[in-house]
C-alpha cells in the first residue's frame, strides 16, 4: 500500500489487489474505542467515483469510520488488464473488504453500486452487516424508463458503436461541460454545490481524458449490468438471500433509475426500509446530503449496527 496523500476531503491511498484500487479514508470515529462505531464503505456507481462522496462522508464520520473506493475502470483505479463487469468488480469489492477493512461493514452503494453492493451482501454475508442502497440499479417496468435514457443505453449496447459513441461525446465537450452535463442528468443543480466539488469532478475528467481503455471500460460494466437486469433472475435471488438489514432510499424525480422501479422492489422487501425523497434525482448524496446523511443514521441508530 502507498503511503497516505492527505486531501481536503481525506486521505488518498492506493492498495494492490490484483491491480491498483484508489481510495479515500475520510478517517472518522474510531471503531475499536468504547461507542462501537460502524465501518461504512461507500460504493459509486456507473461513470461515478469517490468525488460522489464529497458532500456525505463529512456528515457520517462524526458517527462512524468512512472509506469510499474507486472500483477498476472509475475514478483514480486505472483497469489495466482487468475486467470491469460487475460480477469482476462485486469481486474486487469483496477483496477490499478483506485487505483494507478487516470487519464488518455498511455498505452504501448508489446506482451500479447498490446492485454491486446487492450482489457482494448475497456473496459474503459475513463481511456485511447492512445495506443502504441509494437510487440502486434494480430491474423495473420498462414502459417507464426516461426516452433519452433508454436510447442512450441502447446506443452503448451495440459493440463498437456504444465505444465509438462515448468516445465523440467525451471529446466534443469540455471537462467542464461534461460535468455540469452528467450533473445535470442525475437530477443535481451545478450552481448549488460548492465549487471545490466542481473543481475536482473536472479535474478528474481531465485526468481521465489521458487513461487509455476509459471506453472498454465503461462499455464492459454497462453491458454487464444490463445482462442483468434483462435477466434479473439471478439478481433477484441475490436480493431474496440478503438476512441484514437494508435502507432503500429513492429519489422520485429519478430519470435514471425510475421511481417506479423503487417502488416495485420495496413491495417486493417489506422487510426493507424504503424511503422516498421527494424531488431527488439520481444521486441523492450529492443533491441533499443533509437529508440522506439523517436517513442513514436514524436507520443506524435503529438497526443497532453499531457494534457494542
Amino acid at each position: 500500500m502507498t503511503e497516505a496523500e492527505p486531501t481536503t476531503f481525506g486521505e488518498s491511498r492506493t492498495v494492490d489487489l490484483g491491480g491498483p484500487v484508489h481510495y479515500v479514508d475520510f478517517g472518522g470515529v474510531d471503531v475499536d474505542g468504547p461507542d462501537g462505531a460502524p465501518t461504512i464503505v461507500l460504493v459509486h456507481g456507473l461513470g461515478g467515483s469517490h468525488l460522489n462522496w464529497d458532500l456525505l462522508a463529512p456528515l457520517l464520520r462524526p458517527h462512524a469510520r468512512v472509506l469510499a473506493l474507486d472500483l477498476p475502470g472509475f475514478g483514480r483505479s486505472e483497469a489495466g488488464d482487468r475486467r470491469t463487469t460487475v460480477q469482476e468488480n462485486v469481486g474486487v469489492l469483496d477483496r477490499f473488504l478483506t485487505d483494507v477493512v478487516g470487519t464488518p461493514v455498511v455498505l452504501v452503494g448508489n446506482s451500479m453500486g447498490g446492485m454491486i453492493s446487492i450482489l457482494e451482501a448475497a456473496r459474503s454475508p459475513q463481511k456485511v452487516s447492512g445495506l443502504v442502497l441509494l437510487d440502486p440499479a434494480v430491474p423495473g417496468p420498462r414502459r417507464k424508463l426516461d426516452p433519452l435514457v433508454a436510447l442512450t443505453f441502447a446506443v452503448y449496447a451495440m459493440p463498437i458503436v456504444g465505444e465509438r459513441f462515448m468516445w465523440l461525446r467525451r471529446r466534443r465537450a469540455t471537462p467542464l461541460r461534461q460535468v455540469h452535463d452528467m450533473l445535470r442528468l442525475c437530477g443535481v443543480d451545478p450552481e448549488q454545490l460548492p465549487s471545490a466539488v466542481i473543481d475536482r469532478s473536472v479535474e478528474l475528467v481531465e485526468h481521465r481524458l489521458t487513461v487509455t481503455g476509459v471506453e472498454k471500460s465503461f462499455m464492459a460494466a454497462t453491458r454487464s449490468l444490463l445482462r442483468l437486469l434483462l435477466d434479473p433472475r439471478a439478481y433477484r435471488e441475490a436480493m431474496a438471500s440478503i438476512g441484514v438489514p437494508v435502507l432503500l432510499v429513492q429519489g422520485d424525480q429519478d430519470r435514471l433509475v425510475s421511481v417506479h422501479a423503487g417502488r416495485e422492489i420495496a413491495a417486493r422487501h417489506p422487510e426493507w426500509r424504503y424511503v422516498e425523497l421527494a424531488g431527488a434525482g439520481h444521486v441523492p448524496q450529492l443533491q441533499m446530503p443533509e437529508r440522506v446523511a439523517t436517513e442513514v443514521l436514524d436507520w443506524i441508530a435503529a438497526a443497532e449496527l453499531s457494534r457494542s
